[in-house]
């Protein structure tokens, strides 16, 4: 798959941004989860700018591609994307987990336009996605359920409930992302509770499987086009990530799973993230 040089450079300067967003609105909220959303940031980059059909006119549009953040702690790369998409003003970022604010810890789908599914209780997103893809089935729609997990979340059972139940109803339109960045709250994700060959396990489970370097922007468009062509079950893409990618202090350090950076960290991370430094 051929990607014009200067798609994939505005894609990149798109997601420093996003990086840039995270960082600023963590850091002024004193709290949040910013490795994780560090980590998802190229991915939620190339689905919001490149490959969703959505109108920020019309969040509610029946014909939109949906995209559930099943680990919804990190939630702010949701909030930088939507936000820089249009969906609401980017000056509403700093108001993050501040009282009153719409942008909660955890994605509000009543109070966010452009939120699909509220989340935050690890485990449950890709439920919500199958139901949405079986919806559109039914209802003839040829819309696509583009769904992110974390590495850590697949620990949960019912993950492999619903993982069977797509498979079982062929639900092609689900396409997946594992953010594997190798690091869960309490440490690596090894030694908490080892998924082992996680493409193995969701290739059992009957799912087309790829495996990608997520913060690679032409890797992760050609997959999302590999999976557009399946026709007769879901695709998991198995993104390898670094938790807290950007910044050299956050980089595979899993204490930056939940804390917010300091004034003097926030100024050299934007200094890292600035355009042209990366």
């Amino acid at each position: 798959m051929e990607i014009p040089t200067e798609t994939l450079e505005r894609l990149k300067d798109k997601a420093r941004e996003i990086r840039r967003h995270i960082i600023t609105m963590v850091g002024a909220a004193g709290s949040g989860h910013p490795g994780g959303s560090l980590s998802a940031a190229d991915i939620v980059t190339a689905l919001y700018f490149a490959e969703m059909r959505i109108d920020p006119e019309r969040p509610d549009w029946p014909e939109r591609d949906r995209f559930v953040l099943s680990k919804g702690h990190a939630a702010p790369v949701l909030y930088a994307a939507l936000a820089e998409r249009g969906y609401f003003p980017t000056a509403d970022l700093n108001s993050l987990r501040q009282l009153g604010s719409h942008l909660q810890g955890h994605p509000d789908m009543r109070k966010v336009p452009g939120v699909e599914m509220s989340t935050g209780s690890l485990g449950q997103g890709l439920s919500a996605a199958n139901g949405m893809a079986l919806a559109g089935k039914l209802d003839g729609r040829d819309y696509r359920v583009f769904v992110m997990l974390g590495d850590g979340e697949i620990q949960e059972g019912q993950v492999w409930e619903a993982a069977m139940a797509a498979a079982h109803y062929k639900l092609h339109r689900v396409i997946a992302f594992l953010d594997y960045n190798g690091l869960q709250i309490d440490g690596p994700i090894a030694e908490i509770m080892s998924p082992g060959s996680v493409a193995d396990k969701w290739r059992a489970f009957g799912w087309e499987v790829q495996e990608i370097d997520g913060h690679d922007m032409a890797a992760i468009l050609t997959a999302i086009s590999r999976a557009g062509a399946v026709r007769d079950k879901p695709s998991m893409i198995v993104a390898h990530t670094v938790k807290g990618k950007g910044c050299s202090f956050m980089e595979n350090q899993v204490g930056w799973h939940g804390a917010a950076p300091k004034p003097e960290q926030v100024e050299q991370a934007l200094r890292e993230l600035a355009p042209g430094s990366c």
